[in-house]
């Protein structure tokens, strides 16, 4: 929602405060501290071997319809990893002024018009059909907000939500994520995406009252999923099968 307050450039009283110099405030940023979350696997590899054993013709079938023997996929190796998604939700707000002009028509037999204190001399289109008209300049002031809430893969892209299970959580995840060396994204990743969709400041500002940016949750979910390499021994082709390690649905 956006509301304007009009303020006409002459010498007028406001109660509310108002930036005199030209320039801008200082952001101000609300930003909580990064949390990491990481989901225990919650299948026997068994479980998973089994999962694979179900699927893995599906994976050189030709066409969907021609699928090999199940004698020829051989499985190869199994590999666990952690797949992240960002989830960070967050608001902006800015309270600013922009420069404005108001056209004001005036009848023809008007020579000046005199508002706070200032005259005006009404002038008149060249083609002189048009009415006389003054021309008062001020500045507006509005604010406004923004807000949003994102799922995001490590790519920064939006998460596909199916994908994020839920499941019980690793009561040390610093040491899971130094056991399984996951690669952790960058400091502000997840905080630079967000600010480049909702803190866009206007272009036609010329003063800023106040503008903050607030995050007000960040988290990293580590998902485990399983990597089943499987090779078909008659053709030497080689593929990858990728199962939820909650509920080893295939991915």
């Amino acid at each position: 929602m956006r509301f304007i307050q009009v303020i006409i450039l002459t010498e007028l009283v406001s109660t509310n405060p108002i930036v005199t110099s030209l320039g801008y405030s200082a952001l101000t940023e609300k930003i909580v501290k990064r949390k990491s979350i990481v989901h225990e696997v919650n299948l026997d590899p068994t479980m998973i071997r089994i999962a694979g054993e179900k699927l893995k013709l599906q994976l050189f079938a030709k066409f969907g319809l021609f699928k090999p023997k199940s004698d020829e996929i051989q499985f190869i190796s199994s590999e666990l990893y952690y797949e992240p998604y960002l989830v960070i939700n967050g608001k902006y707000f800015i309270d600013y002024f922009r420069k404005c002009a108001y056209s004001i028509k005036i009848e023809k037999e008007v020579k000046e018009v005199v508002l706070f204190k200032k005259t005006f001399q009404p002038k008149q289109s060249n083609s002189g059909k048009k009415p006389k008209q003054i021309e008062i300049t001020g500045e507006e002031r509005l604010t406004s907000e923004a807000k949003a809430f994102m799922v995001l893969d490590k790519d920064g892209k939006k998460a596909i939500i199916n994908n994020i299970q839920s499941a019980p959580s690793a009561k040390n995840s610093k040491s899971v994520i130094k056991k399984f060396k996951i690669k952790e994204l960058p400091k502000d990743f997840e905080i630079n995406l967000l600010r480049n969709k909702i803190a866009r400041r206007p272009k036609d500002s010329s003063k800023i009252i106040q503008e903050v940016f607030e995050v007000s949750e960040r988290t990293v979910i580590y998902a485990p999923r399983f990597k089943l390499y499987y090779k078909n021994i008659k053709t030497n082709e080689a593929k990858v099968l990728i199962l939820d390690g909650i509920t080893s649905k295939r991915l």
